[in-house]
């Protein structure tokens, strides 16, 4: 396994907010629900999405992902005013903070002006942290768009085709169709040449070091020693050591504990396996050893980690 499809694995929509408005210029919304993450895309039309740091323009087919919570704005043209506001209890209120969201409402998931309008504006929410690995997230500039042609085999017609449905299972549907989006847009800025990903994702081109992460990316559970990642990938240990740091940015067991410590969080807020039966998986000794190291991480003790994380996702 690649460390990219390992951190993305990790990025899972449950029970995301997604939706589409049918919009006729001059519009502008202001996104301050504190969402973690955000994909916006431009069925039709174009709009101009700002972070705090000057519009970007997205055109039809374009996508564009949002690392929060700071709250973003996406307009056209792009000097107008703010005039629907998505607050962080999901509601659309305007400017003064009065509720609009019946007046906007127009099907299922579906608001704005109406269908003949000619820009159509979709976005989905990860709206719970846990959901967004923290390694992706600081992996992210503030935004990124991606043209729609630099999207192979771009899922968002069908998102927009799911989007207004109202059947058994929708929800699963489009929290899958939404992470399906996220990661073809990610996986195609990862790829620009000036995109400047992070240090991991560059190294995994090194023929040793490349191959060292996916060892550990394959087998988190085996007891690395940085001398055996060394002599798996011809280098004498001192040596190895010295390149992994340069290319990855952090020395290996040091990578491996941050990985082992992510999984560990995803496996106690998304099964009910025992702390003791997950510190083996993810290749620490038994439960105390895992709640030391855990708790030194995220400050918070296994246990208590699995409540939060279970509360917020109710």
């Amino acid at each position: 396994m690649d460390a990219l499809t390992d951190l993305l694995d990790r990025t899972r929509a449950r029970g995301a907010v997604v939706g589409q408005s049918y919009l006729t210029p001059p519009w502008s919304w202001r996104f301050a629900d504190a969402a973690p993450l955000t994909v916006v895309a431009m069925v039709r039309g174009t709009s101009w999405i700002d972070v705090g740091d000057g519009p970007a323009r997205i055109a039809a087919g374009d996508i564009a992902v949002v690392r929060g919570p700071e709250s973003f704005v996406v307009a056209d043209p792009p000097e107008t005013p703010v005039q629907v506001v998505i607050s962080p209890d999901d509601t659309c209120r305007d400017p003064e903070g009065r509720d609009i969201g019946a007046a906007l409402a127009l099907d299922t998931r579906t608001c704005g002006d109406g269908p003949d309008s000619p820009a159509l504006l979709l976005f989905g929410e990860y709206r719970v942290r846990g959901e967004v690995d923290r390694r992706l997230l600081a992996a992210l500039p503030r935004l990124i768009t991606v043209a729609g042609h630099e999207i192979t085999d771009s899922p968002l017609a069908l998102v927009a085709a799911e989007i207004a449905r109202d059947e058994p299972g929708q929800q699963a549907v489009l929290d899958r169709l939404l992470d399906l989006l996220l990661i073809r847009g990610l996986r195609a800025w990862f790829a620009r040449p000036d995109a400047q990903p992070p240090s991991w994702y560059a190294a995994r081109t090194d023929p040793l070091v490349g191959e060292a992460l996916r060892l550990l990316h394959d087998d988190l559970a085996h007891a690395w020693t940085v001398g055996e990642l060394a002599t798996k990938v011809g280098l004498s240990r001192a040596a190895f050591a010295r390149r992994f740091d340069q290319l990855v940015g952090e020395p290996p067991i040091a990578y491996l504990t941050g990985w082992r410590l992510c999984t560990a969080a995803d496996l106690l807020a998304d099964t009910d396996h025992t702390v003791d039966t997950i510190a083996r998986q993810v290749g620490y000794a038994n439960a105390y050893a895992l709640s030391v190291a855990f708790t030194r991480h995220y400050q918070v003790r296994p246990s208590d980690y699995r409540r939060s994380r279970r509360a917020r996702s109710d």
